[in-house]
């Protein structure tokens, strides 16, 4: 039950630029400064957006610092330290802490489909070895395997288990941790598109791949919600509802790139086996940024 209270509103799952094969550590602080400048409440880098999984174990920790340093406190930064093996999890978690993360980001273990009391003992590891608050990541789509809201209830016992970015696509899992946990355990909505119904039924916030490209709208429907106007939230959800569907009509953080290259911010490489947008979903994705007023 770590203490959560900053955690709440607008967090940018932030993508990781490349140039010539390697990380661009310039377009990258340039990328978090621009997006503290838009007014999001928060960063995350290398989760699934920063392309973790093909970041080397050195890239993935100096993307970490870069985005610490870059921050300089003035946004809560959750890092991104998730992995199907244990081991592998607590030693990206410790390098996160000292590297002074506000909290990381773990996702349930992919692939090796561990049993609920295997993810139970996975989480407890990672939450016995460091000192600020976790995030658990419960995606069932890309880890094939669940975890229960019986789960979670045993775990938020535990001293740094905070809350849940919840990607299941199921809005009443919201109103269900809820009841199981109470109102201090956050949840932060996993899905653009399904963001303003997450928050109605209790959320406190939204881990976001579109706001990479439209950092400000998000951050102000964010804050409008959270302030109980949800007319002003709808509102602005009418006007990135096209991009949130843009955005997902391939890889997510391929989208996002390539907005991020109509706005001149970046370069839209990606390193396989994914690959950039085509043409046709560039079109769509530019269109969506017009509609939403990011381009003219």
């Amino acid at each position: 039950m770590a203490s959560k209270t900053k955690f709440r509103g607008s967090y940018t799952a932030l993508v990781t630029p490349f140039k010539n094969g390697s990380v661009d550590e310039a377009a990258f602080r340039s990328l978090v400064s621009w997006q503290i400048g838009e007014g999001v409440h928060g960063l995350v880098p290398v989760g699934t957006t920063g392309e973790s999984p093909t970041l080397s174990h050195d890239e993935h920790r100096k993307v970490v610092e870069w985005c610490i340093d870059e921050a300089r406190g003035r946004v809560p930064v959750i890092a991104g330290a998730g992995s199907n093996s244990t081991r592998e999890a607590v030693d990206l978690a410790v390098h996160a802490e000292k590297a002074g993360a506000d909290a990381v980001l773990v996702v349930t273990p992919y692939y090796n489909k561990p049993t609920q009391e295997g993810m139970y003992h996975h989480f407890k590891t990672v939450n016995d070895a460091i000192g600020i608050p976790i995030i658990i990541y419960n995606i069932p789509s890309r880890s094939v395997v669940d975890l229960s809201v019986e789960t979670m209830a045993r775990l938020f016992e535990l001293k740094n288990i905070a809350g849940v970015k919840d990607a299941t696509a199921n809005v009443a899992r919201v109103s269900l941790q809820r009841h199981a946990m109470g109102p201090d355990f956050i949840q932060l909505s996993g899905e653009d598109m399904t963001a303003l119904a997450f928050m109605a039924a209790g959320g406190h916030g939204c881990v976001s791949v579109v706001a990479n490209v439209a950092p400000k709208l998000c951050a102000s429907l964010m804050s409008a919600v959270l302030k109980g106007d949800y007319a002003t939230g709808l509102a602005i959800q009418d006007r990135l509802v096209p991009l949130h569907a843009a955005i997902f009509k391939e890889p997510g953080l391929a989208g996002a790139k390539h907005g991020l290259k109509l706005l001149g911010r970046l370069d839209e490489v990606v390193r396989l086996p994914l690959l950039p947008v085509t043409p046709p979903t560039g079109k769509v994705i530019r269109d969506a940024m017009v509609h939403a007023g990011l381009l003219n």
